[in-house]
């Protein structure tokens, strides 16, 4: 008999935005438990969008992690011996949670400037449906185009 289900944890606004997404977004750039630090560089990458687009920065944020964020990816399923990558829909806070994930990681690879600039230029990028983010949600998607013929094992 199973037990009961975990509740699911809220993650705690930011206080400049009061934003529960931009606060998770923190959560994510943050290292070794360095809050501060990372509330720094993901609140001056938002003053260098809003100096780019001369628009709301949330907005900016919001559009982008949209953008980025893949509505279909593929899940291992092991079925009689043989492993089919089966496609899965991913649910939006997922989904939004998987972009926020590639945009730090792309962010951090690229070398030779402060993180606030790398992240902002990501942010941007994936706000005009370009740079790597938006190739790697495009790539994800026609694998789980590709493997729709395994659709039927989902359960």
């Amino acid at each position: 008999m199973r037990r009961r289900r975990a509740e699911k944890r809220r993650p705690q606004p930011d206080p400049v935005f009061n934003s529960p997404v931009v606060g998770k977004f923190i959560n994510t750039i943050m290292r070794e438990g360095k809050k501060s630090k990372a509330c720094k560089i993901v609140y001056n990458s938002l003053n260098i969008l809003k100096g780019k687009f001369n628009d709301d920065p949330l907005k900016i944020f919001y559009k982008a992690l949209d953008n980025a964020r893949p509505r279909l990816v593929v899940k291992p399923r092991r079925i009689g011996g043989a492993t089919y990558q089966v496609p899965v829909e991913v649910d939006k806070e997922k989904g939004i949670s998987i972009a926020m994930h590639w945009i730090r990681d792309f962010a951090r690879a690229k070398k030779g400037k402060p993180m606030e600039v790398k992240l902002a230029e990501e942010l941007a990028n994936a706000y005009n449906n370009e740079g790597p983010v938006i190739k790697k949600r495009d790539d994800t998607h026609k694998m789980a185009e590709a493997n729709r013929a395994f659709a039927h094992f989902r359960f």
